[in-house]
């Protein structure tokens, strides 16, 4: 049978797997929900065809007994005492086999220092009752006196009018027309059962192929994806497998959202370089005599766009794996350990929530604060503040990083954010800090604004970062 599981073996002692550490294959999923359902279907059926048997077994019984006793009601009725002390029946039972010898319905009247009154059809044997107890109510039971005729008896006990002498009345019949009935009714239950066994089985096969059967149209649509070049999709399937597909849609929407970016990163990073290069290339074919000063000055230039997009390909990298979980503020005390080590001189003062987490990789975050943080302490006059959760009913957590230094004006506050953009060109770097605290920012669907500090009267950086769930 075709199944979106089929064909899948397990291969937990292939040495090969073992040693690649490579997981089990888990097996074929229609024949796990085959297995199940036959097992299932065998004790449900085992158990109904026991219960059932059981019922009919002792309707049978019940049946047969009630004859029996029909018919010792009726020899009571009929029995009186002679003149002598004699038992007689004053008329005979109209079952014509109680006269025809080893007919297999017997009956017999005894009484202790009496004789025996058999009837006629147990012609010269008589029956071995259970007579020493007084039994009041019918007594049943198997007996076995009479050899390969089964029989089965009722007998009861009766003290008849005109006599003190306590009466065996007991009826018996062979059970061999019983145990025809109950053979062929077993038989009719077996076969029942095993007609009902197989046609269950067999819609279940129907059910798990065709429940099955939109999984295998998942696989032909993935395969029209790899096929065709189509990016989604769109077959129309059950609610179940809905959620599925919107997920597997989601991801290649990411995967291709993720591949633009890395095509976008690679043309920008070869744009960016091609300038340099020319530049390189041109100085050296023209022999030129600052040909090391254009070296180190365009080496410097490739090596903060390299730096630039490395940067970016991290976070790129990092949020694809998962959502991440970041507490704010050992990432801030650590960054402050690291600066204070730089820039001794200056004052540091971190407040604010001590329980905010953020959906941010501890890499990224470490990597943007670092860059806020040391640029405001080398920046600054001294004294550098940081609020973790600046604004608590912002629905994403807002990080103030402030300074006393001079600040940056307003119409320069943009064109910080380009890559080697620097106001300062007297102290050492890249230039490209902030351009990327913000391109980093934004991969987590955060953002980055400059402002002015009103209590420190420097620059003021607002970073906003998403609230982990």
């Amino acid at each position: 049978m075709e199944s979106a599981g089929d064909g899948y073996a397990s291969d937990a002692g292939d040495p090969l797997a073992s040693v690649m550490g490579a997981p089990a294959r888990q097996g074929s999923l229609a024949r796990r929900m085959l297995a199940i359902a036959a097992v299932w279907i065998g004790v449900l059926l085992l158990g109904g065809g026991i219960a059932l048997d059981r019922t009919l077994v002792n309707l049978v019984e019940r049946n047969f007994d009630e004859q029996l006793e029909y018919v010792l009601t009726a020899l009571i009725a009929s029995a009186e005492i002679q003149a002598g002390g004699e038992v007689y029946l004053y008329s005979q039972l109209g079952d014509q086999r109680f006269l025809e010898p080893n007919s297999g319905v017997y009956w017999q009247i005894s009484g202790e220092g009496q004789e025996t009154f058999p009837s006629r059809s147990l012609w010269d044997r008589s029956l071995q009752v259970q007579g020493e107890h007084f039994d009041s109510e019918p007594h049943f039971y198997y007996s076995d006196q009479f050899e390969s005729e089964p029989l089965r008896l009722v007998e009861r006990t009766v003290i008849l009018p005109g006599s003190d002498t306590r009466w065996t009345f007991a009826v018996a019949s062979a059970t061999g027309e019983m145990d025809a009935q109950l053979t062929n009714i077993r038989s009719i239950v077996i076969w029942s059962f095993a007609i009902l066994g197989l046609g269950l089985f067999l819609a279940t096969v129907f059910q798990i192929r065709y429940g099955l059967s939109p999984l295998r149209r998942v696989r032909a649509a993935i395969q029209r994806l790899r096929t065709t070049g189509s990016n989604r999709i769109t077959d129309q399937l059950p609610d179940e497998v809905e959620p599925l597909v919107a997920e597997l849609n989601a991801l290649l929407e990411h995967s291709e959202r993720q591949a633009e970016e890395a095509r976008t990163h690679a043309g920008n990073l070869a744009h960016a370089l091609k300038t340099p290069l020319t530049v390189l290339t041109n100085a050296a074919t023209a022999s030129s005599p600052n040909l090391g000063d254009a070296v180190i000055r365009e080496t410097r230039t490739m090596q903060r766009h390299v730096d630039h997009h490395l940067a970016r390909a991290r976070a790129v990298g990092r949020r694809a794996v998962g959502h991440a979980r970041t507490p704010i503020v050992p990432c801030a005390h650590a960054v402050q350990r690291a600066v204070e080590r730089l820039y001794s001189n200056v004052r540091f003062d971190i407040a604010g929530s001590n329980n905010v987490e953020v959906s941010v990789e501890r890499q990224d975050l470490d990597e943007i604060l670092g860059n806020l943080i040391e640029n405001a302490a080398k920046y600054g006059g001294g004294s550098v503040f940081v609020t973790l959760d600046a604004e608590p009913d912002d629905p994403q957590c807002v990080i103030w990083v402030e300074d006393d230094g001079a600040g940056i004006p307003a119409d320069e506050r943009e064109r910080i954010f380009s890559r080697g953009a620097r106001l300062d060109t007297g102290k050492p770097g890249t230039g490209l800090g902030l351009a990327i605290v913000r391109d980093v920012a934004e991969i987590y669907g955060g953002s980055v604004e400059l402002d002015e500090s009103e209590d420190l009267g420097g620059l003021l950086v607002r970073l906003s970062l998403p609230r982990a769930n």
